[in-house]
């Protein structure tokens, strides 16, 4: 993990409780690999910042946020891409960003 704070990117949820809780997952792809050390923002339905984070070395990141509509954006040195979930309630939420 990097010396930003975030939490770890990784895919297993130990301790979170998905009945309760909105949690965004997925995975920062170019040319269709995963790709690691991409900046993953996360946008609200406006399309004001809310949050950051760096997708694991295997492409993974992932945010706790409200029930709504959001957009997450990825920025990468081989190009940037976004993706819109609509995450109405409790639960995982998986969503795959391919940047080009």
């Amino acid at each position: 993990m990097s010396g930003c704070g975030a939490p770890d990117q990784s895919v297993v949820l130990e301790g979170v409780d998905t009945t309760t809780e909105t949690v965004l997952s997925g995975k920062v792809f170019a040319e269709g690999a995963p790709v690691g050390g991409a900046y993953v923002r996360l946008l609200d339905s406006t399309g004001e910042f809310t949050a950051e984070v760096v997708s694991s070395p295997e492409g993974d990141f992932r945010f706790y946020a409200a029930p709504g509509d959001w957009t997450i954006r990825a920025l990468h040195r081989s190009g940037n891409g976004q993706a819109l979930v609509s995450a109405q309630g409790p639960g995982v939420h998986a969503v795959e960003v391919a940047v080009a």
